[in-house]
């Protein structure tokens, strides 16, 4: 079993949660404590002179479990809109631009292997250890990621208590360090915290879910949660890259701006996003083949601030 080098933990709505309780519900002022939010110095990202990971990274999937091949082409499509930059204004493409702000330069993804295990080969129920296990089956390459993406109905360690996804490093049975990456499908077991704003949350305002762009919650989870571990990945790809906070639970591109998607976004509200007309569902990033997102605001390092595309 492939030694783990690190490991780094995010979650959607845990860190919602913390925020939840000390601002008002939208339905009262919220004039003052906003002012006050934007009175406060202006978040960090240390950069610990770390590499990051530039240049052209393949990114290999792992399927464990049941994914229906709808499932796996919205998911596909989603990576491969990361480097599409002729898809409509804002494009995904455009988000994932931001990673080009990181010391170093950019960034492009491309899907390389994917592999099947639909018959649940190390069980429905995971360990940190058996996700690398699983990670390490694609062909490493240099430059690559190795993803793994887990089905609804398998149970991974920390998931849906204190996380909707990792990112980390190891190394393969060569001693050559690779990175992976690893999502679950949260629509049957916690998608008021990994698969919102498209599920109601356990805590906080009560406000009705979003319409999922790709009609699958589960799926529109995965693509948020996906989203966050790949920046983090190439931005702090071995533990001394961009964070603040400890290394062990750190904030990184994405989990620093948790749970805003588009301007005037606060606690409980995913802030102003796109509205597709015909189906009523929100957005903020076009894709490939027609496609629509929603992604997580991003820290950008040349202004300090949590980007988002609208």
């Amino acid at each position: 079993m492939p030694e783990m080098a690190s490991l780094y933990h995010f979650t959607v709505i845990f860190s919602l949660c913390l925020l939840f309780s000390s601002l008002p519900h939208p339905t009262m002022a919220t004039t003052r404590k906003l002012s006050a939010l934007v009175q406060q110095p202006p978040l960090v990202l240390k950069y610990h002179n770390g590499a990051l990971l530039k240049g052209n990274i393949t990114v290999n999937v792992i399927w464990y479990g049941k994914f229906t091949p709808t499932q796996r082409s919205k998911i596909v499509d989603f990576l491969q809109s990361l480097n599409t930059h002729h898809a409509p204004p804002p494009s995904a493409a455009s988000w994932w631009l931001t990673t080009a702000n990181y010391k170093g330069g950019s960034s492009t993804l491309f899907v390389g292997n994917q592999i099947l295990d639909e018959n649940y080969s190390l069980g429905k129920s995971l360990t940190t250890p058996q996700i690398i296990t699983l990670a390490s089956k694609a062909n490493q390459v240099l430059n690559s990621i190795s993803v793994v993406l887990t089905s609804a109905d398998v149970v991974v360690e920390g998931f849906c208590m204190s996380r909707c996804g990792t990112h980390g490093s190891s190394k393969d049975k060569k001693g050559n360090k690779f990175t992976y990456a690893w999502v679950g499908n949260s629509v049957s077991q916690c998608p008021g915290q990994c698969a919102w704003p498209f599920h109601q949350p356990i805590y906080g305002p009560q406000t009705p879910p979003l319409v999922p762009p790709n009609g699958d919650p589960g799926v529109d989870g995965i693509v948020i949660n996906l989203a966050t571990v790949l920046a983090g990945t190439v931005t702090n790809p071995f533990d001394n890259g961009y964070f603040q906070g400890p290394a062990s639970a750190p904030l990184e591109a994405v989990t620093a701006c948790t749970g805003i998607f588009g301007s005037g976004a606060y606690p409980g509200y995913a802030g102003s996003v796109l509205v597709d007309k015909t189906t009523g569902a929100s957005y903020n990033a076009h894709g490939v083949n027609g496609r629509q997102y929603l992604l997580p605001a991003m820290w950008d390092p040349q202004t300090s601030t949590c980007k988002t595309l609208v």
